[in-house]
């Protein structure tokens, strides 16, 4: 008797504790599942109004499903080959130096954390100073123009931003985590540091360097500071400041009853969202795994 009490006990406790972990699962999905609609729901609010009429859009102002549809902004913002040539820009801007700075933030920070480099106190001490006080703009001018020559050239749209000291430290403070007895094990089969960090390192670092190589590439994409300072020939803007000069002679045209036009200033502020924003979007489903794996990735199995 004693013993059926106890096994109907114990079932009802089971039966409690499932209850409240699927009580408990319940408000997290229902948590989760809230919180990815007020992300994306301003996304869609912006896509989808990128396709109303201006009239629309100043009549009903902005809709879950506009009422009347039109491809005006797009029109406006795609006339002529400025655009496409300042994408060619951006995509070229975008790629060499999002590979050219990892691989050299890569390696430079390989050099930071390497407890055999003599000066790497010293290389790290004058790459932090940088990322805390910045350099003025003046210099940095002087620099650019004066003293490489770089000015209305494409090498102005990357050469400033091809080592980010705190993405460098990210790196540094990867590579100390690992054994250095992996170093010393190549190094007494014969291998150098090149081919240690080529065909070792490297492998084990992959998540990582996905990882900044978003953030670079987000920090080449967006940039508009560069091409504001350096660059005067129209052939050379990068999307972000053509975008800027298009809205301004939107905003002009639409204040200059002489002209007789009436641009889409409204709707072309949301074309130029989703124009500039999709490349990036469309990336980090490629990316996310990596994000999941983790920095320990590939770490010494003993």
């Amino acid at each position: 008797m004693e013993k059926t009490v106890n096994l109907a006990s114990s079932i009802k406790v089971r039966n409690e504790k499932s209850f409240l972990e699927s009580f408990v699962s319940f408000l997290i999905y229902t948590v989760l599942i809230l919180f990815a609609i007020a992300c994306v729901l301003p996304f869609w609010i912006v896509f989808i109004n990128s396709f109303a009429t201006e009239s629309s859009l100043i009549q009903n102002g902005f809709q879950f499903w506009p009422s009347d549809f039109g491809m005006e902004a797009y029109q406006f913002l795609l006339r002529g080959n400025q655009v496409f040539s300042s994408y060619g820009i951006t995509v070229i801007v975008t790629a060499a130096g999002t590979t050219a700075a990892l691989w050299i933030t890569a390696t430079f920070a390989y050099v930071l954390a390497h407890p055999k480099i003599k000066y790497n106190n010293l290389l790290s001490m004058m790459t932090y100073i940088p990322m805390v006080f910045g350099t003025g703009l003046v210099g940095f001018y002087l620099l650019i123009v004066n003293w490489l020559h770089l000015k209305d050239t494409i090498w102005a749209l990357m050469l400033p931003y091809l080592v980010n000291p705190f993405l460098a430290f990210i790196f540094v403070s990867f590579y100390r985590s690992l054994p250095f007895e992996i170093n010393e094990s190549a190094t007494v089969d014969g291998a150098n540091e090149w081919r240690i960090f080529f065909q070792i390192v490297r492998p084990i670092i992959t998540p990582v360097m996905v990882t900044v190589a978003l953030f670079y590439a987000l920090q080449f994409w967006n940039d508009w500071w560069l091409g504001l300072l350096f660059i005067d020939n129209s052939d050379l803007y990068p999307l972000q400041i053509l975008l800027r000069q298009l809205l301004g002679s939107a905003d002009a045209l639409r204040l200059t009853a002489s002209y007789g036009i009436s641009p889409p200033s409204t709707g072309l502020k949301l074309a130029m969202v989703i124009v500039t924003i999709g490349p990036i979007i469309f990336a980090y489903p490629f990316i996310q795994k990596y994000f999941v794996k983790g920095l320990t990735l590939g770490a010494v199995k003993g």
